[in-house]
């Protein structure tokens, strides 16, 4: 089984964990979410419901974990294949750090790389890690955001209005410049 990057608070990697041990201890690890975006809407997926944690809980199109000795855009490119059946190319937006405690021994502890990628293609799913796909507007994200966060994975609630403002802003500059 391959292990996962443990990193300090700067991603600075310090060792390596099974993805069991690191959850179940809270050890800061590295991973990654990739947005994908078509026009003014964004691919959602709801997490199996027999997900470890948060099953049957909306998030973004797809995230995972980079293994000991993968780099992010590989890690990413392998996880879009695995999970969605798709090949495209993502950009990293920004980074934060996140702790949720789902059980007593269950923790998510990550330095969380964001990415974002435009797709308009069809989808091949593992059913085993996903439930629903559904491509969803801006608008109508933003007003289920507000109205049910409890729907929603806990690394989404936090990660989703910043790409969300991201997007704006180059949107903004782009109709700016003409």
């Amino acid at each position: 089984m391959s292990s996962l990057i443990l990193t300090d608070l700067f991603d600075n990697e310090i060792g390596a964990m099974s993805k069991s041990e690191a959850h179940r201890l809270g050890r800061l690890h590295r991973a990654f979410s990739v947005f994908i975006i078509d026009k003014d809407k964004m691919l959602i997926q709801k997490r199996h419901r027999d997900k470890y944690h948060s099953g049957g809980l909306w998030a973004n199109a797809c995230c995972s974990h980079p293994v000991q000795g993968e780099d992010l855009d590989r890690a990413v490119s392998r996880r879009l294949n695995e999970e969605l059946g798709i090949s495209c190319s993502a950009r990293e937006l920004f980074s934060f750090v996140y702790y949720s405690r789902y059980a007593e021994d269950l923790f998510e502890y990550e330095y969380d790389h964001v990415f974002i990628a435009e797709y308009s293609g069809a989808c091949d799913f593992d059913r085993n890690e996903i439930e629903e796909l559904r491509w969803i507007t801006f608008q109508e994200l933003e007003q289920r955001m507000l109205e049910k966060p409890q729907d929603f994975a806990s690394w989404f609630i936090i990660a989703a209005p910043k790409v969300l403002h991201l997007l704006r802003q180059e949107k903004n500059s782009r109709d700016d410049r003409g």
